[in-house]
């Protein structure tokens, strides 16, 4: 992972916010996702940190590797999934053979990529018929709480990015796109721990960061929706979006 290196790299400086409060991803989509391939065995989850999504692909008996730039969360990785192969890596330089792979996926990561290089790399590691998925959560801002929510914490670098049609380079192309509405229940410790986990907030100073979680409290604490809840709804849009090499003519 190349752009922004800063900010990509924060995570491990949060680990345990980072497993305390980002979310898992809902059954249906990761279904979708495994079904857009013919009976795939051999699964690469790129960018994977704690292993959020590598879970998924393992509940579904693939054969998974998971590639991970941070040696905090590569560690945490391991230490949660000691079936999975998990390998010290990027989008840009993946640690794999030639057509070893019939699924590539990448949750909450490919906006941090070099698009052509990680593209480059997604279709060397791909086989025949293989695909690749860009997995994004984005919190629903329609619910009013959600929005107010935002406006606290500002935007990250995942819903600043066009999670609807994410930017693929040769030899691959855009396929398919599915989107699916889900709520994640979370303990007022999970979801401060959720906001905690951004890497502007972990790479903040002190100071900002603590006011910032301030104003998450007040608006927990006096929005007609959240005030005296002890576990909170957070709806998601998950939105997935399937690209494939494109077949010579």
């Amino acid at each position: 992972m190349t752009r922004d290196a800063e900010h990509a790299l924060s995570f491990g400086n949060a680990v345990g916010d980072y497993e305390k409060g980002r979310p898992s991803y809902p059954r249906e989509a990761v279904d979708w996702i495994v079904a857009q391939t013919d009976e795939p065995h051999d699964a690469v989850d790129v960018g994977a940190g704690t292993g959020k999504f590598t879970a998924s692909l393992v509940a579904r008996g693939l054969a998974v590797s998971a590639v991970e730039p941070d040696p905090a969360m590569l560690a945490r990785l391991a230490s949660n999934h000691p079936s999975v192969v998990s390998l010290a890596g990027s989008a840009e330089q993946l640690p794999l053979d030639d057509t070893s792979a019939d699924l590539v996926t990448f949750a909450q990561s490919w906006h941090w990529v070099d698009v052509p290089a990680a593209s480059a790399e997604v279709a060397r590691v791909l086989r025949p018929g293989g695909a690749l998925a860009l997995v994004w959560n984005i919190r629903d801002p329609e619910v009013d709480w959600v929005r107010q929510l935002g406006e606290v914490m500002g935007e990250s670098k995942a819903e600043q990015y066009n999670s609807h049609e994410p930017s693929v380079a040769e030899p691959l192309a855009l396929a398919e796109f599915a989107e699916f509405r889900w709520e994640n229940p979370l303990s007022r410790e999970e979801l401060f721990a959720m906001v905690a986990s951004r890497s502007y907030v972990i790479t903040m100073e002190v100071a900002d960061r603590e006011a910032l979680l301030a104003r998450l409290g007040e608006l927990l604490d006096t929005h007609p929706e959240t005030a005296g809840l002890t576990e909170y709804r957070m709806p998601y849009l998950t939105r997935v979006t399937i690209a494939r090499a494109a077949r010579a003519d």
